[in-house]
């Protein structure tokens, strides 16, 4: 699972990465979009207010960013607080721990105390039984401090209320401790008086006296512990109060602080809108009031740290004195206990002397040491006096050392550790006076002995001895009390020592003193029990029995002491456990409270910002109204097109990143983007918003100044227009010169073109700094988000530790229980829990351990395998294959484990990754942070720098200007002066128009009163106006750009300004020159610096392509890891999908083994066929050479006769033998349709068999696992029978020492028996109700043993019954199996043991397979829904990735068209101002014509009456006539040039307007928007919100299932615990298991019967196929006839196969025999189905080979045919000439039959053959003739040998039918022979009718066709005469040829038909014959 959750957890990290990069760039791109808007409203403010409202922008901003940082101060602090706070809980805690044990050990004394008062008690009464009533102390006073006690300490959370009250029950147990010592103290003065009344008079008063000083010094402790605690809770009280104080004033100056900005804003904003450039002043004074609120707040912050850092001190001081008072107080109260064990030793001893006074009078020896121990006690208890004196004093120290707590701790710490190591002195000082008294009390027994020695015989003595022995008995229980406290003492002086290690070496050596005292006390008394046994022998053995029986009860003790010692630790670590709980509750509610609030203050600052937009688009949308007329809004239609554009993009993409956002936020990582988001985009909407009113205000002063320099203009060119009447000719010149100042101008508009380029240059860089800005501050949330995480991961981690601590507290303590009643199992079953703590803590090495358990398991399952076969002789070979399938799953198991374990380890090594990366990046994330703190200290100190200057330089410039002003005021004035003298000075200003077109630099300055001079002096202003504003923008931008450079780009800008200066010089020189060469110089630097500019600008856009395409390419990496491990998922499935395979190829494997032996089989049969056929050709051979090879015998007649007679009967027969084949074609036709139906149902047997062989199949592997767990069962059986018999036999010495012990315990000890018998009723109880659950759960487990038993035998006998089925070679020996049943009897009952074992071994594994089984489940579904996560998790960041992908094009894209529009709308904008300036100097060329025009006319009329007046002059007057025709036609072309400008002027106006529509349309647009930008981004925030809740939900269940997984955990180990538990047991279920085993005999029994139907079922079968094949054996059964000697062998052979699976059948009874045989049958059955596959190829190849041999057949047929044909007619000369030779060789008496012989050769009738040989010489010739007359057929015959005569008493056929019989054996032996060897008779219709059949059925009987009419190849040759093959052609079989047919198809092999002795050979041979 933590695999699992691992590799999620880093997928989810990747995630988290990609969408907060995505959410940083639609944050950018929506600070873009509002930035833009921006722009255009900042190029027009005015300079003086943008420095003023930069200035206070930059200082509010440095006052935001201190209180940010003072406040994450102040955060830190309170946190630290809250951490000392939480160290001094714990503190507090652990000595409330450290009093609670301290209670217990009072407690513990307190019983003590009481058990002394209750002896000293009745000692009192039986020294002084009238001495009066003795008050008894009760035991409600007890009863009050115990339950106190128990409900003080249920209490979870300790606060300063839970101490005091833990104080005040310390103190009310030592003062009842007082009480009783003072009781003590008054038994002791009784017994005093007892003892002697003279000489314990002293004792008493000092006694006495030490009580009354014990009291005082006890009242003093309890007043000076109330002290300290009031001075705990005053300091506690100061301390908060403090903090209170300062919180307080913190939020106060806070406050105040706000006030004072919101009130700086508020005059910002009227001064901004009252005021205008005279505001230096107040702004100045706003300043030094900020910084004077700066170094106030500074000061109130290293305030602050100094009030913090003396509070810590002073809380360290008094934490420091707390835990030294607190150790004082410790070691007060050791010692206190220590004195008054003393003291109780010292009295129990003085109780002691006064028993033992009237028996020491009588010797001396006791008085003196009596004497001797006296001053040893006055020692003591001066010794107790002086300690305590000294405690008061001590106790002064205290108080001093309170008193001077805050001034000199350290030396105060000093002597108190000195007081504590002389309190240690004093320690062992006391410690070895009570050694003395402890000797001293030996020696007092032994002198005790003595005593009673000498008064055995006293009967009073002996009682009074018994009382001594029991008082001696509790004095040794004390002494072991003492011993055990000591050891409690040597505990805490080691705790002491481990804070002061001085100390401690001290101890050590006081340890080794006690040590050694203790070995030499150990040595005398050793010394003197062996003088005691020498002295008295009788009371020897009592002794030593009583000292036996003593030494085992205090170690009973002692373990029990250690016992409840080891459970008090466990319940306080349970304690402080739970204490942790709760602390980490807590701190998880006020994380959540935390989010809630900060949920909060989000809406509260998203309502806040929507408030500043809102005010915002106001501002806005007032500024553009006022911008309307100035403005060019090209470029903003553009713009917002884009938008729509991008704004429904981005709305699309929201809405998938919404989809797709659901798994990966996280809570802590939104809140604090969200916070600073928002803080971010107040500063922003504050900044547009001062920026805008700042703006509308420049602007408004602009337009003021414009006009009246407008109208100042307007009268200065009234006044030239005036005095411009003859000037016509000039106005040429001056027409020039306008066209260069519109060259000029647009050189201007360049330069301003090249100004807002700069702007857009710094402004992108303005913005790359805020993006970098962004990622360091998504780099520290990322950072704190990590910081996080590891703390919630290190909080559950510290969790599950300590539920699982706590879990395994539980168990130990159960255990505890069960070891207090047995003992000696306690070691072993600690063992076990220590080592189930280390598993775990460490569950992969445990896993690793298993693993090796397994491997040793299967060895040893290997090894018992080995034995069981060994134990069986050998008898199941074949059990092989159950082994390898054993080993094969378990090697499955263990590769399975394995990859587990690899893949845990891999989750654990990829977590141990994340986490150091975590670390590295968060050390890196620290450094950089601290880099960029120091950075931005130096920035801001230079920025101040460069304020001061910068404001120095700008009031420079002012005066500049002014001075500048003033200058151009005096020049205006001198041009009035100097115009009335214009009309003398014509050609002088010529010339000097001339000059000025020329360019040429005179020095001497003409100053004319001309129109072009002032139009030039004026434009001269305006450009000089032009130029500052471009200065002061560049002023302006400067400061922008000083904020973010550093040292080197200051000095670029101190060297541009000094630039900047000498051009204002040079204007200064130009103004009163008038020339323009500087201008133009000047104007191609600032080209040149723009060229300069705009290639770093293409090296930043260049720079900004390679960074995005790093991006992209970092991209393609991250898909490529992402693809790797989808590959590696892909896989991961494949590997899974092969290990199912396995399990299936494994039983294709058995398929495989199966073909195998089918093709070795098929193989055996060819090779058998082969032989068969070439025995065949040998008998031909043979029968062809007897013909040949035996001429040289002689011949018998009657044979000659007999064959000849056989030859004509065959002749008849091979007539009669066609037409029977034509009857036998038809009735083979009707046959063919049978076979079919036949074949159908052999089909459908095919089917069940196949069936079969599953179903056996599958139990094969339910067997092999039965198997399997049956060896290991017997194992652990084995295990769990030694270990019973160790347990059994531990338990029996245990309860003989227990009877011994109890036995002397109630001689001995009979007060102790009453105390002591709680315990073992107890745990007697708890043994039987332990015993009753387990004997119901032994029940339960019974009952499933049964149940699982049945299941078990119902499987069996389906095994059987498959068995049984498959198996046919086991039909016949169903009645031997009763025999076999009996002598496997006793083999049954072994196996039936063996099974009884197995089962319960079977039941254990089962319950423990079971429940990893479930465990298993679990995870898998676990695993499977982690994988279905990750797979929907991978889906969603790729399509992220890909829509980021697309955005990114498109935001390029967007880039691009941008540029472009911005370009287009330069180019406008310049060219609209062109425009503007033609047309307003047409304008005034317009005015001046029409002005011209007027002076005309007026001449004109002049002219006119001048000519009235002198009409004589009338050249002159044409002349003038002239002059005015010029220049009407000069006036009409100026009007139509300006009726052309008009034109032009009134479309571009038209054009503006409908511009400045579009414009308002886009902005309203625009609003629009960014209304749905926000409501969009809220809208993502919320889902944001939601997606973050349900991460953590899915950690909750997480977490949730982790402890479900322990819990499954810890069941396990539990339910390992109950097998422990049911091994004990297993005797009993011994017992019911072998009734079991009875009803499993009754079982086998039925199974057995079940067998036997089976058989007979199989039985039927086999008739079923019999009368099948019975159509068939009825035209064979002459043949078989023929083979039946051969069938005996085979039957035979059948009877060896049949006892051989007689035996396998006994061997089959044990299971895994029954198994092998299965195995086989399976084997057998899949063999027959592949083996005909394999066979069909040889089948055609004997096709082919057939109709070859057919065909060489027929050929030989023919030529048979023609050779009888043509040798009927002759007679063979050779045996013609051995008849002839033989007739004359015969007797007489016997020629006749010779010549009957050559008779019946030459086909002579026998009747003429007689009437021959009755005519006793009827002449040669006759005979001669009827010899050669050829009319007879001649047959080629073997005639006998003569030494060969005497054997022929029958015929030569009987003789031939004997030869073929003795070469027909064969010399091979027949195969194994059963019903699956039967071919299916095949038909020439076959595939026809396999068209319905499945193909798994086709294979086995298709390609068969001429198979059906084959012959058994056991038939021998015919002779050479008859024909091989049908004489009538082949038949619808194919070839007919019988020795080339196999044997199986034509006879069923296991039944044969025996051959009646009654059929002769002559039958068989006929029966030959007719074929």
């Amino acid at each position: 699972m933590s695999s699992w959750f691992g590799s999620l957890g880093s997928g989810l990290g990747q995630v988290g990465g990609s969408l907060a990069s995505l959410t940083g760039q639609i944050s950018n791109f929506t600070k873009d979009m509002l930035m833009e808007g921006t722009e255009e409203v900042e190029a027009e403010l005015p300079n003086s207010m943008r420095k003023e409202i930069e200035a206070t922008i930059t200082i509010l901003r440095s006052e935001n960013e201190r209180l940010k940082k003072l406040c994450a101060d102040l955060e830190e602090k309170l946190e630290a607080s809250e951490l000392q706070i939480k160290h001094q809980s714990t503190s507090y805690r652990n000595q409330l721990q450290q009093k609670e044990v301290e209670i217990s050990h009072l407690k513990a004394r307190q019983i003590a105390l009481q058990d002394q008062l209750q002896k000293l008690h009745s000692a009192a009464q039986s020294v002084k039984p009238g001495a009066g009533s003795v008050p008894t102390t009760p035991a409600s006073s007890f009863g009050y401090g115990i339950s106190h006690h128990a409900s003080a300490f249920h209490d979870d959370g300790m606060d300063l209320g839970d101490i005091i009250s833990s104080q005040q029950e310390i103190n009310r147990l030592s003062n009842e401790i007082s009480r009783l010592e003072s009781e003590v103290g008054h038994w002791r003065h009784i017994a005093q008086i007892s003892k002697s009344q003279g000489s314990s008079s002293s004792d008493q008063s000092e006694i006495c006296k030490l009580q009354n000083i014990i009291k005082e010094l006890k009242q003093n402790r309890s007043q000076e512990i109330d002290d300290h605690q009031n001075e705990m809770s005053v300091l506690q009280n100061a301390h908060q109060q403090k903090l209170t104080e300062i919180t307080r004033r913190h939020r106060e100056e806070l406050n105040e602080y706000e006030e004072r900005i919101e009130e700086l804003e508020n005059l910002l904003q009227q001064g901004d809108s009252g005021t205008a450039v005279t505001d230096h002043s107040k702004i100045h004074e706003m300043q030094r009031t900020i910084q004077v609120l700066q170094t106030e707040k500074v000061e109130s912050s290293k305030k602050i740290e100094e009030l913090e850092d003396t509070i810590q001190d002073i809380s360290k001081k008094l934490s420091s004195s707390e835990n030294d008072r607190e150790v004082l107080r410790k070691e007060q109260e050791r010692l206190n206990v220590e004195n008054r064990q003393i003291i109780k030793e010292c009295e129990s001893l003085k109780l002691e002397c006064s028993k033992l006074q009237p028996y020491a009078m009588k010797q001396s020896d006791t008085v003196k040491e009596k004497e001797i121990i006296l001053p040893q006690n006055a020692s003591l208890e001066e010794d107790v006096f002086r300690l305590q004196q000294a405690l008061p004093d001590a106790g002064n120290e205290i108080t001093r050392l309170s008193n001077l707590n805050q001034d000199n701790l350290a030396e105060d710490n000093l002597k108190l550790k000195m007081r504590v190591q002389v309190l240690e002195k004093e320690n062992s000082l006391l410690s070895e006076e009570k050694e003395d008294l402890q000797i001293s009390l030996l020696k007092l027994k032994n002198e005790y002995e003595e005593i009673r020695s000498t008064a055995v015989k006293d009967m009073d003595l002996e009682l009074k001895l018994h009382d001594l022995r029991l008082n001696l008995e509790a004095k040794e229980q004390e002494l072991n009390q003492s011993i055990t406290e000591k050891e409690i003492l040597v505990a805490e002086l080691e705790e002491l020592d481990k804070q002061n290690q001085e100390a401690t070496k001290h101890m050590i050596l006081i340890k080794d003193q006690l040590s050694k005292q203790q070995n030499e006390g150990d040595s005398i008394i050793n010394d003197l029990k062996k003088d005691l046994n020498d002295e008295k022998k009788r009371v020897h053995q009592l002794e030593d029995d009583k000292m036996n029986i003593t030494k085992e009860l205090g170690l009973q003790k002692e373990k029990l002491i250690q016992s409840e010692l080891a459970l008090s630790d466990l319940h306080l670590t349970k304690q402080e456990l739970e204490d942790k709980i709760e602390n980490l509750v807590a701190q998880l509610n006020k994380s959540q409270n935390d989010n809630l609030n900060i949920q909060k203050e989000n809406f509260e600052l998203k309502e806040h910002i929507k408030q500043k937009e809102e005010e915002l688009s106001r501002v806005r949308y007032e500024s553009t109204q006022s911008l309307n007329q100035d403005s060019n809004s090209d470029f903003k239609d553009d713009l917002l097109k884009e938008r729509e554009a991008d704004i429904r993009n981005l709305k699309q993409n929201l809405s998938e990143v919404e989809q797709l956002n659901e798994n990966l936020k996280k809570a802590t990582f939104d809140l604090k983007m969200e916070n600073e988001k928002l803080v971010l985009a107040c500063e922003d909407v504050r900044h547009q918003l001062e920026e805008a009113i700042a703006g509308n205000n420049q602007i408004s002063l602009e337009k003021n100044t414009i006009l009246e320099a407008l109208k100042m203009e307007k009268g200065q060119l009234e006044a030239a227009l005036c005095q411009a009447e003859n000037r016509l000719l000039e106005e040429a010149k001056k027409y020039e010169q306008t066209i260069e100042e519109l060259s000029s101008a647009r050189n201007s508009s360049a330069s301003a073109l090249q100004l807002e380029h700069e702007r857009l240059v710094k402004l992108n860089q303005e913005k790359d700094f805020e993006i970098a800005d962004l990622k360091t501050n998504i780099k520290q949330i990322d950072s704190d988000h990590k910081e996080t995480q590891k703390i919630l991961s290190s909080n559950l981690e510290e969790r599950k530790q300590l539920t699982q601590l706590i879990n395994e507290k539980e168990i130990f303590i159960e255990k505890l229980k069960e070891r207090s009643s047995e003992l000696q199992e306690e070691l072993d079953k600690y063992t076990e829990t220590l080592r189930k703590n280390e598993n775990l803590k460490q569950t992969l090495e445990e896993k690793d351990r298993i693993l090796g358990s397994m491997k040793e398991e299967n060895n040893h399952l290997k090894e018992e395998l080995e034995r069981l076969r060994e134990q069986q002789n050998r008898a199941a070979p074949v059990a092989e294959p159950k082994t390898l399938d054993c080993i094969t799953e378990l090697e499955s198991e263990v590769s399975q484990l394995n990859i587990i374990k690899g893949t845990l380890e891999e989750e654990i090594r990829h977590h141990q990754k994340v986490i150091e990366d975590q670390n590295q990046s968060k050390m890196q994330l620290l450094q950089s942070l601290q880099e960029q703190k120091k950075e931005m200290d130096e920035f801001k100190y230079r920025h101040e720098q460069m304020n001061v200057t910068h404001t120095q330089l700008f009031l420079e410039k002012d005066e500049e200007i002014k001075t500048l002003q003033k200058t151009i005021e005096e020049i205006k004035t001198q041009l009035h002066e100097k115009r009335q003298g214009v009309q003398t000075e014509n050609s002088d200003i010529f010339q000097e128009t001339k000059v000025q077109s020329l360019n040429i630099e005179n020095g001497s300055e003409k100053h004319d009163l001309s129109k072009a001079e002032t139009e030039r002096l004026v434009k001269g202003i305006k450009e000089r106006e032009l130029e500052i504003k471009i200065l002061n923008e560049k002023n302006i931008s400067l400061t922008k750009q000083i904020d973010q450079l550093s040292k080197d780009e200051v000095g670029k800008l101190t060297q541009i300004i000094q630039q900047k200066d000498l051009e204002i010089q040079a204007l200064h020189a130009r103004i009163p020159s008038a020339s323009y060469t500087q201008d133009i110089v000047y104007l191609q630097q600032q080209l040149q610096a723009f060229a300069v500019e705009r290639e770093q600008v293409l090296a930043v856009l260049s720079e900004k392509t390679r960074e995005n395409s790093h991006l992209k390419t970092e991209y393609h990496k991250m898909m490529d890891i992402v693809a790797a491990k989808e590959a590696a998922l892909i896989k991961l499935q494949d590997e899974n999908k092969k290990f199912f395979t396995k399990f299936e190829s494994s039983g294709q494997d058995m398929f495989r083994e199966t073909v195998q032996n089918l093709s070795r089989i098929i193989r055996e049969k060819d090779i058998e066929i082969d032989a068969l056929s070439q025995k065949c050709q040998t008998l031909l051979t043979v029968l062809q050479t007897s013909g040949t090879g035996d001429q040289a015998g002689g011949v018998n007649s009657n044979q000659f006769e007999e064959l000849l007679q056989e030859r004509d009967k065959l002749k008849q027969q091979v007539k009669k033998m066609e037409e029977w084949k034509q009857q036998v074609m038809t009735t083979v036709q009707n046959m063919q349709h049978e076979s079919a139906q036949l074949q159908e149902e052999l089909h459908q047997l095919q089917a069940q068999v196949l069936v079969d062989s599953d179903n056996n199949s599958k139990l094969q592997v339910d067997y092999t696992g039965l198997i399997q767990s049956y060896e290991q069962n017997e194992t652990k059986l084995k295990n769990f029978g030694q270990e019973l018999a160790q347990v059994q036999h531990s338990i029996g010495q245990l309860c003989n020492t227990k009877d011994l012990l109890l036995g002397k315990l109630d001689i001995i000890s009979p007060q102790f028996s009453a105390g002591s018998s709680l315990t073992p009723q107890s745990a007697e109880s708890v043994r039987t109700g332990k015993s009753e659950t387990l004997s119901e759960s032994s029940q339960q487990e019974i009952e499933e043993l049964r149940k699982s038993l049945q299941e078990k035998d119902a499987a069996i006998r389906t095994l059987q019954e498959n068995n049984h089925r498959l198996s046919d070679s086991m039909a016949a020996t169903s009645e031997l199996g009763k025999k076999e049943h009996e002598q496997t009897g006793a083999e049954i009952k072994h196996l039936k043991e063996k099974l009884d074992v197995l089962q319960k071994s079977l039941m254990e594994k089962d319950l423990l397979i079971k429940a990893q089984s479930d465990q298993l489940l679990s995870l898998n579904e676990n695993y499977t829904n982690k994988v279905n996560e990750n797979e929907l998790l991978r889906q969603a960041v790729t399509n992220l990735k890909e829509r980021i992908v697309n955005l990114e094009m498109d935001i390029c894209k967007l880039k691009e068209e941008n540029e472009k529009v911005v370009e287009i709308n330069r180019e406008k904008e310049t060219e609209y101002q062109a425009l503007q300036e033609t047309n307003m100097k047409f304008s005034m060329m317009l005015q001046e014509k029409e002005f011209e025009c007027h002076s005309m006319k007026e001449k004109a009329l002049a002219f006119e009456q001048l000519l009235k007046e002198k009409e004589g002059e009338t050249g002159e007057l044409n002349q003038l006539l002239n002059a005015v025709k010029s220049m009407q036609e000069k006036t009409v072309t100026f009007q139509q040039e300006r009726d052309r400008v008009m034109l032009a002027l009134k479309q571009k106006q038209m054009e503006n307007a409908a511009l400045q529509k579009e414009v308002q349309h886009l902005r309203d647009k625009e609003l629009r928007l960014n209304q749905e930008l926000e409501r969009l981004r809220n809208h993502l925030l919320e889902t944001e919100d939601s997606y973050t809740r349900e991460v953590l939900a899915a950690e909750d269940r997480e977490a949730k299932l982790r402890k479900k997984v322990t819990v499954l955990e810890e069941k396990l180990v539990s339910s390992s615990n109950a097998m422990e538990n049911a091994s004990h047991q297993a005797n009993l279920q011994a017992e019911s298991l072998q009734e079991q085993l009875n009803v499993v005999s009754k079982q086998r029994d039925e199974t057995a019967l079940q067998l036997s139907v089976c058989r007979e079922q199989v039985k039927q079968y086999a008739l079923s196929l019999s009368n099948l094949q019975m159509v068939l054996e009825h035209f064979q059964q002459e043949e078989k006839a023929m083979y039946s000697a051969e069938l005996e062998k085979h039957k035979q052979l059948v009877a060896e196969w049949k006892k051989k699976a007689e035996n396998l059948e006994g061997k089959l009874m044990s299971l895994q025999e029954r198994l092998d045989e299965a195995n086989a049958a399976l084997d057998s059955a899949s063999r027959l189905t592949e083996q005909l596959d394999l066979k069909e190829e040889q089948i055609e190849q004997l096709k082919k080979q057939n109709e070859l041999r057919q065909e060489m057949l027929d050929d030989v047929q023919k030529k048979l045919m023609n050779l009888v044909n043509s040798t009927e007619g002759k007679v063979d000369k050779i045996l013609m000439r051995n008849l002839f030779i033989g007739h004359f060789h015969t007797p007489k008496n016997q020629r006749h039959e010779v010549l009957r012989l050559m008779g019946s050769i030459l086909g002579i009738k026998k009747e003429e053959m007689e009437q021959l040989l009755n005519e006793d010489q009827g002449g040669v010739t006759r005979w001669v003739t009827g010899w050669l007359g050829g009319g007879s057929k001649s047959v080629p015959n073997t005639p006998l040998r003569p030494n060969q005569q005497t054997v022929f008493n029958s015929s030569f056929s009987e003789l031939f039918v004997k030869f073929l019989e003795t070469e027909s054996h064969p010399s091979i032996p027949p195969p194994k022979l059963s019903v699956h060897d039967m071919k299916p008779l095949d038909s020439p219709r076959r595939k026809k009718l396999d068209t319905n059949v499945p193909e798994s059925y086709k294979d086995t009987t298709e390609a068969r066709p001429g198979r059906r009419t084959d012959v058994n190849p056991f038939l021998a040759t015919r002779s050479a005469a008859v024909p091989l093959i049908n004489p009538a052609g082949l038949g619808p079989g194919g070839p007919g040829h019988l020795l080339l047919k196999p044997i199986s198809d034509v006879l069923p092999t296991f039944t044969p038909l025996p051959v009646s002795p009654d059929n002769s050979a002559g039958v068989v041979l006929k029966g030959l014959l007719k074929q």
